[in-house]
């Protein structure tokens, strides 16, 4: 029977243990399992190629994004790391000039070492996308929404531009999560998050995963470079990440409920410049964020007009801290956080001011998110 999204989330792993019937799949922390003999090879033999654990949260992830199979990866940015490495020295890579301020970073230095070749381009200009497809990249990458700006990059549109020009697109959904967003039903070959953020939903793992559509040659590629690499995910990891990604739907909601009442709030407060929020008509993605998300999501960034420090001073509730997605709100500085990699000029043309700033929303009481910002705002 199939099931919806949500009861998927609630039911991952639920009833599959083989040995004792725990209703909660356990935890196989074992790096090595015993082979009965040469000629009774089983599932498993070593952790680096295949774990239990590891299996349960692969299979609801490839569940709930709509693809084949998933790579599980220890982090955001080896997920990243395993997909790079699907390419050689002549393939031509595009990637968004406005892109989280590491992943810009890899995608350079790789780039400076022979791996591929490298563009970084506009994905949210047509104009800038018909010069950019004159050439055929053998892969290409969006960040929808962009990270810290919000950017909203038409993914079913650069998904027909990359498969007729031969190559594969790549969407990071980090920002979203499949909740809100289906890449892959929009086009994209391979979708891929930092599960560190709303996936696991409770900032204490670093994860990441890699979900391929419909190739099976692509998966069994991605899963022999993530055994190599040593990038896979922990036992341990993965099933702190698959108990957190049981309660996304609910921490989903209630935290994009409470950003749009803050986006709103924001937008009217004289002590702000500009607010970047797709779920704003201001917004200049707004129809196209309508069209291809489920919902706007829990991530914002705004310019102050006023004092930095003295705001971010006034602060008690929302926490200065990198990362984002939790069940808590947090506020970040991108210019000297998440995006001081990628140097100055490149921050200046995505946008990256000095006075911008990123907050991640969480589930606590909206009024004292409001009543934190607006002391906070008062006081810069």
């Amino acid at each position: 029977m199939a099931k919806r999204r949500r009861t998927s989330l609630v039911r991952a792993g639920v009833g599959t243990d083989p040995a004792y019937g725990s209703v909660m799949p356990p935890i196989y922390l074992s790096s090595t399992f015993q082979i009965d003999g040469l000629d009774k090879r089983g599932n498993y033999e070593y952790s680096r190629t295949r774990n239990p654990t590891r299996d349960e949260l692969s299979g609801a992830l490839a569940e709930l994004e709509g693809g084949i199979g998933c790579a599980v990866t220890s982090s955001g940015m080896g997920a990243l790391t395993l997909i790079l490495h699907l390419l050689g020295p002549d393939d031509l890579v595009f990637a968004p000039y406005d892109c989280y301020g590491r992943s810009y970073w890899l995608f350079r230095a790789l780039a400076e070492k022979k791996h591929f070749k490298l563009k970084f381009i506009d994905t949210y200009d047509n104009d800038a996308l018909d010069e950019a497809f004159k050439e055929k990249p053998k892969m290409v990458f969006v960040e929808t929404p962009s990270n810290p700006v919000m950017r909203i990059a038409d993914i079913a549109d650069i998904a027909k531009r990359t498969h007729d020009a031969g190559g594969l697109l790549v969407c990071d959904n980090t920002f979203l999560s499949p909740m809100l967003q289906r890449c892959l039903d929009l086009g994209a070959d391979i979708a891929y998050h930092s599960t560190t953020k709303f996936l696991n939903g409770h900032s204490d793992v670093v994860g990441g995963a890699v979900i391929v559509k419909d190739d099976e040659e692509l998966m069994q590629e991605l899963h022999l470079w993530n055994n190599s690499l040593g990038t896979i995910g922990s036992p341990f990891d993965s099933y702190m990440t698959l108990r957190g990604l049981r309660t996304l739907e609910v921490r989903v909601t209630r935290a994009q409920g409470n950003t749009e009442i803050i986006a709103d709030f924001l937008d009217k407060h004289y002590k702000v410049e500009t607010v970047f929020y797709p779920g704003l008509e201001s917004h200049p993605g707004h129809e196209i964020a309508k069209e291809q998300q489920d919902g706007f999501g829990a991530m914002l960034s705004f310019e102050l007009k006023g004092d930095l420090d003295a705001f971010l001073k006034k602060l008690g509730v929302f926490s200065l801290a990198q990362s984002l997605g939790g069940t808590e709100s947090l506020i970040n500085h991108p210019a000297s956080m998440t995006h001081v990699s990628m140097g100055a000029e490149a921050r200046a043309k995505a946008g990256v001011t000095d006075n911008l700033l990123r907050l991640s929303i969480g589930i606590e009481h909206i009024d004292d998110l409001i009543d934190d910002l607006e002391g906070a705002l008062n006081a810069a």
